[in-house]
């Protein structure tokens, strides 16, 4: 049977999964993410939501917990007036974002890393064999990044004030989510949805295709 593990603590992420019929089994990662930031130097918000992705999905398949199964890493970074904007962390960040934010609109970037933690058949094809027995690993380590244009309504101050003190935004990247209480604030999305919650299933059903896995080896049985 095929394995999936994801490296993130996102429910957003695993109820997407779950939803989608996609099996899987989480795994935290414990990436510092500024101090990876920091490392490579990386500034543009397209790169630096796979470079997080790429950390935490290696950091994940160096367990011994994640052999024999495939790992995926999502991270998300939303790109507003040129400035790469993570999650804010305080109320205070979140509300002068959304105050910005408010009748605008930007870019959110996920970026998804798969690395491949089965073993490797002996000549390195990574081919099924002809009597049916599960694929061997194909040594995949590769990632894409999906962006998509987020518009947002007019919000009151009032409004923003009472969505932070849900508690919601504070942990999200560009202090909004469009599966909760913030989308209430979202005029339209130019782009697939599912990257605003975090991770893009036609993204992975693509990385998938790559490690010679279906995506349907990992629904359930009929």
């Amino acid at each position: 049977m095929t394995r999936l593990i994801l490296a993130s603590q996102s429910p957003a992420r695993t109820k997407l999964l779950a939803d989608a019929g996609i099996q899987h089994s989480v795994l935290v990662s414990d990436v510092d993410e500024d101090a990876v930031q920091a490392r490579y130097g990386v500034t543009d918000p397209h790169d630096t939501a796979l470079l997080l992705a790429r950390a935490k999905a290696e950091a994940v398949a160096a367990l011994p917990e994640a052999e024999g199964a495939l790992v995926i890493g999502c991270d998300s970074v939303f790109e507003f007036d040129g400035e790469a904007h993570g999650k804010p962390y305080t109320a205070e960040v979140a509300r002068e974002r959304m105050l910005r934010m408010s009748g605008s609109s930007g870019v959110l970037h996920t970026g998804h890393w798969l690395v491949d933690c089965r073993a490797v058949a002996a000549d390195g094809t990574g081919e099924a064999s002809d009597d049916g027995a599960a694929a061997p690993g194909s040594g995949a380590t590769l990632g894409a990044v999906t962006s998509a244009e987020v518009h947002f309504t007019d919000m009151e101050p009032e409004e923003i004030d009472a969505y932070i003190a849900t508690g919601e935004p504070l942990h999200c990247a560009g202090s909004f989510t469009i599966d909760g209480f913030g989308g209430a604030f979202i005029r339209k999305v130019d782009g697939d949805p599912h990257t605003v919650v975090g991770l893009s299933i036609s993204t992975l059903r693509a990385l998938l295709g790559q490690a010679n896995v279906r995506i349907t080896e990992l629904w359930p049985a009929p």
